[in-house]
């Protein structure tokens, strides 16, 4: 519920749906149309053509570089993904700390050390270029702390980065320990950009309520973590595979299908809040997954039809279509990632996305403070006495 100049409540939908919130130059979602776009591309075609650095300098900069600034902004963030020794040092406490948990419960603790390590301050007491350098420095090592915790979760050492990888490659190797398949690590880039950023999704929009308060960066990335953590968000192309693995074979995505959608169910993988026809990332990642071929991939082909078409009998006139989930889940299977980093190798791509929000949103000093409508009791009461 925000309020006008005279501090009058205005009533708004649920989750803010549709609310336009504040001017950005960063991108939009048609959902209509299905289209998304980074400033005044398509996020599809650039995933297509360009490198994870051209994205990254577009969002940041914002413009694509040419040959000789992707060579130097490539240099310059490869650089900046080693830890320090006393981040390094800790990762093996919070690993176990966060056995349970994962990794990205784990980058909460480590970004929240890292930041604290490089000395971040109050983005309100810093300038435009300190802020920015803050923000390459955390979008550069969020994939080495995410890699570490992994690995020390999995009893393994921490694969020290490599400054002659690209970023998707590198983020592979440290995985690993292997140097990756280029096919897989361009599958992995074009993924990778294509999730940089989407709107004002929740996450988003978390990082730059944070923003508002003036509040360091790690603390805005932190907050913004924590959302994306959440099921209904970023938390959800492990499970939309989850879904492929409970069906098992073709004979019974049917049943299985109507059962849920009878009992109102979700179908993880399908449906979107903004999308209103087919999810623009989820037609890519089906053409990456379609050009690997094999068992897994046919059988998501086979699911996501009979599901779009028994959701057309049983719940005519809505327009549900696969999301970025589903085929997410399964390239990312195809390309060897352990289902419990889906979600944090969707935080590493994000992670540049809401800098470029924290960078954007840092130029406007206005705090965001919507308000609520109280609905309890009806005050004052008198306080009872013991």
């Amino acid at each position: 519920m925000p309020t006008t100049e005279r501090n009058t409540p205005i009533d708004v939908p649920r989750g803010l749906k549709g609310v336009v919130v504040t001017d950005t130059a960063l991108g939009d979602v048609r959902g209509l149309e299905g289209f998304y776009h980074y400033r005044e591309y398509s996020a599809v075609e650039l995933a297509e053509t360009r490198t994870f650095e051209d994205v990254w300098h577009l969002m940041f900069h914002g413009t694509l570089p040419d040959a000789a600034e992707r060579a130097a902004f490539t240099a310059r963030t490869a650089a900046l993904r080693r830890l320090p020794d006393d981040v390094r040092d800790a990762l093996p406490a919070i690993a176990r700390s966060c056995a349970l948990a994962g990794p990205l419960a784990g980058l909460r603790t480590a970004l929240s050390l890292a930041g604290a390590s490089a000395g971040f301050r109050p983005l309100y007491d810093i300038d435009a270029d300190r802020r920015r350098a803050d923000a390459l420095a955390a979008s550069a090592v969020v994939p080495t702390l995410l890699t570490a915790l992994h690995r020390l979760g999995q009893g393994l050492a921490p694969v020290e980065p490599r400054e002659d990888l690209p970023y998707a490659a590198n983020y592979l190797y440290m995985l690993t320990g292997r140097e990756p398949e280029p096919a897989r690590a361009r599958a992995i880039e074009r993924y990778l950009i294509s999730t940089i950023d989407h709107g004002f999704n929740a996450s988003t929009f978390t990082a730059r309520v944070i923003t508002s308060t003036g509040a360091d960066l790690a603390a805005c990335l932190v907050g913004a973590i924590g959302a994306l953590s959440g099921p209904l968000h970023g938390g959800a192309p492990s499970r939309a595979l989850d879904t492929l693995d409970a069906i098992g074979t073709p004979e019974r995505i049917d049943p299985w299908i109507r059962e849920r959608v009878l009992a109102g169910d979700r179908i993880m993988g399908f449906g979107h809040p903004v999308y209103r026809t087919e999810d623009p990332r989820s037609r890519m990642l089906k053409e990456i997954a379609r050009g690997f071929g094999g068992p897994l991939v046919d059988f998501a082909v086979q699911v996501e039809e009979r599901v779009e078409a028994i959701l057309a009998e049983l719940k005519p006139g809505r327009e549900l279509h696969t999301n970025v989930e589903f085929y997410a889940g399964v390239v990312m299977e195809l390309c060897g990632l352990p289902r419990e980093m889906f979600t944090p190798t969707f935080a590493s791509a994000r992670v540049v996305g809401w800098c470029a929000n924290v960078l954007e949103q840092a130029e406007d000093s206005k705090i965001i403070r919507p308000a609520a409508r109280y609905t309890g009791p009806p005050p004052p009461r008198p306080v009872p006495a013991v």
